[in-house]
């Protein structure tokens, strides 16, 4: 396995321009190195702040909002730090210029045209177009290296690289698969103690992440990272397993392509090569990802532990073999895909003898109503969990609720709910 590529080696970033007007420094405390700082959100990665590197300390009395601007985006704090991070400090080396989030140009998404693609053209007047298993897209997105200069009293620095928050802990590799003959590139993520056998969380993309970039499986959302989150590590150690798919995996048909045997193939691979808890292997999913989880768990269904299934949908008629596993169910009342494929699955679920315990959430609730609900939910002892988001509860004043908002916006807060994770990691073989 290589270590993480740079991402930077892409051609097209994302600029800004920092200022600091009568920024009193200390004699011969001069900026020598800025970096760009990107954070990953629900909804997808974002540029939120610029750090500015000087030869000697400052202290938190030396800094002012007042004497920062940045070009075309809104200051929203500035602070000292000891490194390249979001974390204050009352002195260091560092000064952070914290930038708005959800701003225009805060966000390093781009549409790239594949001219080689095998996928049909979408059909006139069609909702969508109709993906088949296998076929590579017309579209891809990638993600923008973030890029800032800077000017502190007069001297400009160009940012000379990106500190992606909790991206850059995982590393990049790639996947011959002899049985298949596929490649599959992947994002994995080691725990510091590896001292004990410790748990593996599959996270699986939607089908609007295919792409050629291999972080965008990282970049798009929170399914990937929130589990190497330090603070998550902190309470629930594990490793974490990205692929990233340059192929449509599932399609509406229920076919799935190579890439559910080759993905099952890595597993297997890195349960050899790492000290990994053969007991305790999850599998997630948002959209297409949670498709092909279900297809995956269908097929082979003693291979995981357990699933958290988000967005996603399937043949209720074939899932029959998913009766004695533990599974949690998260749609939005909003998805019109999603919602009645899970509520059909669910009932068949029940007619092959599971137990499903069903609960309505609401989208906008805190830490301590999610909380409380899982709780209620807990009571009822069942080894698979159905939740539904409220109608529109789970939009944003700002969303639209047209087209697929209310698919995606699901996966935007379904990674979010700690209960949940908390749940997927007490479940044992």
């Amino acid at each position: 396995m290589q270590t993480r590529r740079e991402f930077l080696l892409m051609s097209a970033g994302v600029a800004c321009v920092v200022s600091m007007s009568g920024f009193v420094l200390a004699a011969g405390n001069t900026p020598i190195n800025a970096t760009a700082i990107t954070q990953v959100f629900g909804d997808g990665v974002q540029m939120v702040a610029v750090a500015v590197e000087f030869s000697d300390e400052l202290t938190s009395a030396d800094v002012s909002a007042k004497n920062f601007s940045v070009a075309d985006r809104t200051v929203k704090n500035v602070f000292v730090s000891q490194s390249a991070d979001l974390t204050e400090s009352e002195k260091g080396k560092f000064v952070i210029v914290q930038l708005m989030p959800d701003e225009e140009g805060s966000g390093l998404q781009e549409k790239v045209n594949m001219p080689n693609a095998t996928a049909a053209e979408p059909t006139p007047g069609a909702a969508k177009p109709h993906w088949v298993a296998g076929d590579t897209m017309s579209s891809i997105i990638r993600y923008k290296a973030a890029k800032a200069t800077v000017t502190v009293e007069g001297k400009t620095l160009q940012t000379q690289g990106v500190k992606n928050l909790i991206v850059d802990d995982f590393q990049q590799g790639e996947f011959y698969d002899g049985q298949t003959g596929k490649r599959l590139p992947y994002n994995f993520f080691k725990p510091q103690n590896q001292h004990q056998p410790l748990p593996l969380v599959l996270f699986m993309h939607d089908a609007g992440a295919t792409s050629d970039q291999t972080e965008v499986a990282l970049f798009q959302g929170l399914g990937a990272v929130i589990w190497a989150d330090p603070a998550e590590q902190a309470k629930r150690p594990c490793y974490v397993l990205a692929p990233q798919f340059n192929e449509i995996v599932a399609d509406d048909d229920w076919h799935t392509s190579d890439m559910l045997e080759t993905t099952i193939h890595l597993v297997q691979k890195l349960i050899k090569e790492e000290n990994i808890d053969p007991k305790r292997i999850y599998v997630t999913g948002q959209s297409g990802g949670c498709m092909l989880a279900t297809a995956m768990s269908v097929k082979y269904p003693d291979f995981f532990t357990a699933s958290y299934l988000v967005a996603g949908k399937w043949d209720a008629e074939s899932v029959s073999p998913l009766a004695k596993n533990k599974i949690w169910f998260m749609a939005a009342v909003d998805d019109s895909g999603a919602f009645p494929s899970f509520n059909g699955i669910t009932e068949r679920l029940e007619k092959a003898g599971a137990k499903i315990s069903r609960a309505e959430w609401n989208g906008t609730w805190n830490a301590d109503q999610y909380r409380f609900a899982y709780d209620a939910l807990m009571a009822e002892k069942s080894p698979i969990n159905y939740t539904v988001f409220a109608k529109d509860s789970v939009f944003r004043e700002t969303d639209s609720r047209a087209g697929a908002s209310g698919h995606r916006n699901t996966w935007r807060i379904a990674y979010s709910i700690e209960p949940i994770r908390e749940w997927l990691f007490a479940q044992t073989k």
